[in-house]
């Protein structure tokens, strides 16, 4: 059986895909060092974190996504070291969810490890991801309530660190729950990594040189405009019925493809959610820090950069992006886009990207521009 089992729960948008991406290409070296990282392929792990929180469309991901829990169980009780186990759904399980996911893993030495940032930043960035996954609901309505559902997972019940341990910790000992605080822009590029190693105990140097990836965020007229053209291709509103409706799909296309690939690049102008909003991040930051300090956990970082700043840059709010700045956008989109069919350009050929690694590969996506681009010579 594994001596310890480190359980990396999340929180999402805290670095978890660049931890991620650096266990999965760098197992064989690991392993070698002690620490495995179980698993058939990179999935196994979301695909658990939905057997752990009772998903009843999990079998629908992939014919073995329903075994992926018990295949890491079954690979931590062969191994005579150290597991890691990671993806940032875990986060959203309910109480009774994570204790069972704990004993089921016991009688190695279970410990939670929790990535955090504060929720300011986290909240904004929480609102792209979603527009990445076809969201359509503006700023002001996002974040408004706490859900009860542990599949819910683009809500405050997995955004709000406070929530997340009030389920979460109770399952182990206060000694082994362990919060890494997500660096500063001051910090060395690898320093979510090597505060990660420094609660696995496991030296940052056996993966040789790693770096962090680009902040991959769209300006705020970008934002608005992915957000507009969701609302083609999704709910009553759609004109594009039937188009984006598997994971895959959107994972490839609209996030990687659409926004990470074509619209983060263009840089644009940071922002703000509302002043209520602002002011909501700041009380959930504040309780999280209070919790973390009176609870005794370890923590690996500077507990109060999990805060919001007591004053904050001037930035504008998605709400003031006309439709001339959309118009911008989205002809520029166009014009890129009419490059890219011509040259048969695909997800994941312009920048590598986590999300495309989580989507499955291109594979799919190569086929259909093959498809596409020999119809178009068909009509010469």
């Amino acid at each position: 059986m594994a001596r310890r089992v480190f359980l990396h729960i999340g929180l999402p948008k805290t670095g978890t895909s660049y931890l991620q991406t650096i266990l999965w290409a760098h197992r064989d070296e690991l392993r070698e060092a002690g620490l495995l990282v179980p698993g058939r392929e990179r999935r196994d792990h979301l695909w658990a974190s939905l057997v752990v929180r009772a998903d009843p469309k999990v079998a629908r991901r992939h014919p073995r996504a329903p075994d992926s829990w018990s295949v890491l169980r079954s690979e931590a009780t062969d191994w005579a070291d150290d597991v890691v186990i990671s993806h940032e759904f875990f986060c959203s399980a309910s109480a009774e969810q994570a204790r069972r996911a704990v004993r089921e893993l016991e009688p190695a030495e279970v410990h939670v490890v929790v990535t955090a940032r504060e929720p300011l930043g986290l909240f904004t960035s929480s609102w792209q991801e979603s527009l990445k996954n076809r969201g359509t609901t503006p700023i002001e309505e996002y974040g408004r309530s706490e859900s009860s559902d542990p599949l819910d997972v683009w809500d405050w019940r997995a955004l709000d660190l406070a929530l997340v341990l009030e389920r979460w910790a109770p399952a182990v000992p206060a000694d082994r729950v362990h919060v890494v605080v997500a660096p500063g822009p001051g910090d060395p590029p690898d320093e979510l990594w090597r505060r990660f190693c420094a609660v696995l105990g496991t030296d940052p140097e056996v993966v040789g040189p790693v770096t962090g990836f680009p902040n991959a965020s769209m300006g705020v007229a970008e934002a608005e405009t992915l957000r507009r053209l969701n609302q083609h291709f999704t709910g009553p509103g759609a004109d594009l019925p039937g188009s984006f409706e598997r994971a895959y799909d959107r994972g490839v296309w609209i996030r990687t493809f659409l926004a990470d690939e074509r619209l983060v690049p263009r840089g644009g102008e940071r922002f703000w959610p509302g002043e209520d909003q602002q002011q909501d991040c700041r009380r959930r930051g504040d309780r999280a820090v209070e919790l973390v300090r009176s609870a005794g956990f370890d923590v690996v970082g500077d507990l109060d950069r999990l805060a919001v700043p007591a004053e904050l840059p001037p930035r504008r709010h998605p709400s003031s992006v006309t439709d001339a700045e959309v118009a911008d956008v989205a002809v520029a989109l166009a014009a890129r886009l009419m490059v890219d069919l011509k040259d048969g350009a695909r997800p994941g050929r312009t920048q590598g990207t986590p999300a495309a690694a989580d989507a499955g590969g291109p594979g799919a996506a190569s086929t259909w521009w093959r498809r596409l681009r020999a119809a178009a010579r068909s009509r010469r």
